[in-house]
């Protein structure tokens, strides 16, 4: 079994450029990768540059269905235009951890931000998402990808008695 690393971190919040749907596990990928391009074209159209690498905000409506925010991080808030829309990642607390290897094996990694938040007499606040440090365009080997998770959380209120 693999054993993730988990960081906290305190971070702002922070301006993206994204577009959104509501999709299907199997119509993920494809979205994701005409998405990204959408956005890239759409920043350096109107002369700007990401902030960052590209993410992806997940929310789960079902076992295999989720609303999704996908784009890039900017320096400052962009006037949308067409699918492209100003929004941003919330600043707070989180707990983070990088996965190395395919997209569909992050299931354990996830469960291990989980659990740390617990230990750590947490509660998760919020939609995890997700950084991709690679393109599996220019890094062909799905075993070498590397995504960060990042979940928000906060400490348990103390319970009076």
């Amino acid at each position: 079994m693999r054993t993730y690393e988990i960081q906290s971190q305190r971070r702002e919040e922070q301006p993206t450029a994204v577009a959104a749907t509501t999709l299907d596990v199997p119509q993920i990928g494809p979205w994701l990768a005409t998405t990204y391009h959408s956005v890239f074209s759409f920043l350096t159209s109107h002369g700007l540059s990401p902030a960052g690498p590209a993410f992806a905000r997940y929310h789960r409506l079902g076992e295999d269905r989720f609303e999704i925010e996908a784009g890039f991080p900017v320096g400052e808030a962009i006037q949308g235009e067409g699918e492209i829309h100003a929004s941003s990642l919330p600043g707070g607390m989180f707990a983070t951890t990088v996965h190395v290897g395919p997209y569909e094996a992050m299931e354990p990694a996830y469960e291990a931000v989980a659990s740390w938040v617990e230990d750590q007499d947490g509660e998760r606040t919020g939609d995890p998402w997700e950084v991709y440090f690679s393109d599996p365009q220019e890094e062909p080997d799905p075993a070498r990808w590397r995504t960060e998770i990042v979940q928000p959380y906060r400490a348990k209120p103390p319970t009076l008695e």
